[in-house]
């Protein structure tokens, strides 16, 4: 990396003590793990709109597509106000060069999913949107996002910093100049890393690349952007890839002997059964291709998509 990859955050998730209760919602996973490797970009909006700590709690109230923010006790409502805010707020932020934001779940401000929305009864629904959080999406529709629950599931965590690191590797390419030469290298190396994400965008993408030098470079540049984060956000499967595993096995098929061909595919069942994890095979596979001095392979950023520090591709 150029430069190290710059992350939006919830404040809160940092340790910092600025909920409504004057508490904090530390994450250790975020600042002692993955803050080795990233910079955090922190954004507490309840209380960059002026609101103290502590304060009165609030809630979402009304129609989960536009709802209101609305202070529990005394009933105020501060949606102009978080919105406005939000507004200028995003328009900021462009200038931080973020690759992804983690926000806080549950949040009515900041919750990305789920977020509860009550009736004019006070009969919630896990139905809504954070205001901040639905700004950012809309302003940023390619970034990724995750909430710090979700990112304690394994496969929802791996897929987030794939993606950022992903996209964090495409600003340094677009940054050398928008020429067909640094796209198409880009593409090379990222090949089989699209592949295991979804093969109907690996081909899409095969076709724009072979028309690069008919097509003009911010046109080009731009439309491959959105196909490679759109194809990124689809989960990886045991399926696909063991589907892309298999294809790389292929570029053995005149060095390994029998047993290490049937030593390979064993491991490679074993994986799709989910008794071994990924980087079993993926380790085995890399020992082949420093053997046997496959160039291609080496280049390929699928066999080694983030810090191997980060254990992201250790759980069955």
């Amino acid at each position: 990396m150029e430069k190290p990859i710059r992350l939006g955050i919830s404040t809160c998730l940092l340790g910092e003590p600025v909920r409504y209760d004057g508490q904090h919602k530390h994450d250790r996973y975020l600042t002692d793990t993955l803050g080795r490797f990233v910079e955090f970009v922190p954004v507490c909006p309840e209380v960059e709109c002026g609101l103290g700590v502590p304060r009165e709690a609030m809630r979402l109230v009304g129609s989960p597509d536009a709802p209101r923010l609305v202070t529990i006790q005394t009933g105020k409502d501060l949606t102009e106000r978080m919105l406005a805010w939000a507004t200028r707020r995003v328009r900021e932020l462009e200038r931080e060069d973020m690759c992804g934001f983690i926000f806080k779940s549950k949040s009515p401000s900041s919750g990305m999913e789920r977020v509860k929305v009550y009736s004019d009864k006070g009969v919630p629904s896990k139905s809504g949107i954070g205001l901040f959080a639905r700004a950012f999406m809309d302003h940023f529709p390619l970034l990724p996002a995750e909430e710090e629950g979700r990112l304690h599931d394994p496969a929802l965590r791996e897929n987030f910093v794939e993606r950022i690191f992903a996209l964090k590797r495409w600003r340094d390419t677009v940054a050398r100049g928008p020429r067909p030469a640094e796209l198409v290298a880009f593409h090379t190396t990222h090949k089989l890393l699209v592949l295991s994400h979804s093969e109907k965008h690996y081909r899409e993408m095969g076709r724009l690349v072979a028309r690069v030098k008919e097509t003009p470079p911010q046109t080009a540049f731009g439309a491959y952007e959105k196909l490679l984060m759109a194809a990124l956000r689809l989960k990886s499967t045991p399926r696909k890839h063991t589907n892309v595993m298999q294809h790389i096995m292929g570029h053995f098929k005149h060095d390994l002997s029998a047993d290490e061909k049937q030593e390979l595919l064993d491991i490679l069942a074993l994986y799709r059964q989910g008794v071994l994890p990924l980087i079993v095979p993926i380790t085995l596979l890399n020992h082949y291709i420093r053997k046997y001095a496959k160039s291609y392979l080496t280049q390929q950023v699928y066999l080694n998509p983030h810090p191997i520090e980060l254990q992201l591709r250790n759980h069955a």
